[in-house]
C-alpha cells in the first residue's frame, strides 16, 4: 500500500558516475541536477493508499512548493509544511476511495530545482474496516465502562487487529481484549476502573489487515477519564434502589421493577446513553401495542434491548406507591413528572449519574443479562473473560 517515489529535477536522468565537490551529480548533458530527493508516501498509481499517512518528505532540501488537490475535481487539500521544510502533510484525514494528485518541488542548497509528482487512489471502504468506539475522547465516565468497538466488517484476524489496539491506565491495572463475535471487541481491567485514573487508548490500524484483502484506516490516541466511583443496588424483593459512591451510601430510593409477566434482568448493567427525554414504543422491544411514551423523562439505557433506567409520570395513582411493587416492562422506573422538570427522584438520580455507572439488579425473577446486551461484561468471570481475547 505505501510505496516511496524519488525524482530529481526535469532534464536528462541522473548518471550514475562522477559529482562535483558539493555532492551534485552531473546528468548526461552535463547539467548538475539537484541534491534534494523528494519522497511521496503514496506509490504513483497505487490504488490502496493509506487515508493517514500520505504526504511528502525530502532529503537535500526543503520543501518550496506542496500542490494536493482531488483527481479530476481540482478541490484543494489544506496541509502544513513543517518547519524546517523538510516534510507537508494534509491537516485532514483523506476519505476513502478517492483519487488525488500531488505535485512539490524543492531546493537544494545551490538553489538547483527537484520535482515530483504522483497520481493515487486511497484504500477504498470495500477494501477497508473501520471500528466505532466508546468512550469519545476527553470525556469523564463512570468506573464501569468498558472501551468497546465496533467493526463494520466481519474481522478474521483477531490477533492482528486487536495486537493494534492498546488500553494503559494510570492505576496500572492490567486491561484485557475480549472478542463478542467478529465485529465486536471490548477492553476492561478485572475490576472497576480506579476512581480518578487516566486511560489511554492508541489506535494503531491503519494498514493492518483484518481479513482478506480487508484493511484498517484508523490511527489515533484516545484518552478519557475515569470519574468518582458510584455503584447502585436495585433490589426486586425490598423495591429500592441504593445509591453508593466512594463507598459511602448516598440515597436509597423507592424504585419500580418489572411486573411478573415483564421481569427485569439481574446482573451488573453499565449506563451507557442518557436521554433528558426519549420516546418509548413497546413495538420496538417486540411487546406489540402495548405502551407509545413520546416524553420519557430522564432515561438511562442500561442494555442493547431495551432495558432503561427512567423516570416514571404515568404511575397508575390506583397501584401501590413506588417501593412495593414491579410494575414495568423489565426497565427500572423512578416516580417523575411531565416534562423532565421539578425536583423528583429520577431527576435526582439522572443529574448524578455519569455514562459509565454501574447498575446492579438483584433478586430479580429474571436471568442474568447477557455480557454483550450493552456494556455489560462484567457478568463474565476474569477467566471467562480472558478466554474471549484474541492476544
Amino acid at each position: 500500500m505505501v510505496g516511496a517515489l524519488t525524482l530529481t529535477a526535469c532534464g536528462g536522468s541522473a548518471s550514475a558516475e562522477g559529482g562535483d565537490a558539493k555532492g551534485g551529480k552531473s546528468a548526461g548533458n552535463g547539467v548538475k541536477t539537484s541534491t534534494a530527493k523528494i519522497v511521496i508516501s503514496a506509490k504513483d498509481g497505487s490504488t490502496g493508499a493509506s487515508i493517514n499517512q500520505t504526504g511528502v518528505k525530502v532529503s537535500g532540501g526543503r520543501l518550496t512548493d506542496v500542490k494536493m488537490t482531488v483527481a479530476g475535481a481540482g478541490e484543494a487539500v489544506e496541509g502544513a509544511l513543517s518547519a524546517d521544510g523538510g516534510s507537508w502533510k494534509p491537516k485532514k484525514q483523506l476519505e476513502r476511495g478517492t483519487k488525488y494528485q500531488i505535485s512539490a518541488t524543492a531546493k537544494d542548497a545551490d538553489g538547483k530545482t527537484a520535482a515530483a509528482n504522483a497520481i493515487f487512489t486511497t484504500v477504498s471502504s470495500a477494501n477497508s474496516f473501520i471500528g466505532t468506539y466508546t468512550p469519545d475522547n476527553g470525556t469523564t465516565v463512570g468506573v464501569g465502562m468498558p472501551v468497546s468497538f465496533t467493526f463494520d466488517k466481519a474481522i478474521a484476524d483477531k490477533k492482528a487487529v486487536q495486537s493494534h489496539i492498546t488500553v494503559t491506565s494510570s492505576s496500572g491495572q492490567q486491561v484485557v481484549g475480549h472478542w463478542f463475535g467478529a465485529q465486536r471487541l471490548d477492553f476492561r481491567p478485572q475490576e472497576y476502573w480506579k476512581a480518578g485514573s487516566k486511560v489511554t487508548m492508541k489506535i494503531d490500524l491503519d494498514g493492518v489487515e483484518g481479513a482478506n484483502g480487508v484493511y484498517g484506516v484508523q490511527k489515533k490516541t484516545v484518552d478519557f477519564t475515569v470519574g468518582r466511583s458510584q455503584v447502585s443496588t436495585v433490589d426486586a424483593n425490598t423495591q429500592t434502589m441504593t445509591v453508593v459512591r466512594d463507598g459511602q451510601t448516598l440515597k436509597t430510593t423507592p424504585i419500580s421493577t418489572g411486573d411478573p409477566e415483564h421481569t427485569t434482568y439481574n446482573g451488573q448493567m453499565v449506563i451507557s446513553e442518557k436521554f433528558t427525554q426519549t420516546r418509548m414504543n413497546s413495538r420496538t422491544v417486540n411487546l406489540g401495542a402495548e405502551y407509545d411514551i413520546p416524553d420519557v423523562p430522564h432515561a438511562m439505557r442500561l442494555t442493547t434491548s431495551g432495558t432503561f433506567l427512567h423516570g416514571n409520570y404515568w404511575y397508575n395513582k390506583g397501584n401501590p406507591p413506588f417501593g412495593r411493587t414491579g410494575t414495568s416492562h423489565g426497565c427500572v422506573g423512578l416516580a417523575d413528572v411531565r416534562g423532565a422538570q421539578g425536583d423528583t427522584p429520577a431527576k435526582w438520580f439522572y443529574d448524578n449519574s455519569l455514562v459509565g455507572d454501574v447498575v446492579i439488579v438483584k433478586n430479580s425473577p429474571d436471568k442474568t443479562v447477557a455480557p454483550d446486551n450493552g456494556l455489560n461484561g462484567w457478568n463474565m468471570s476474569w477467566a471467562e473473560w480472558t478466554a474471549g481475547s484474541g492476544a
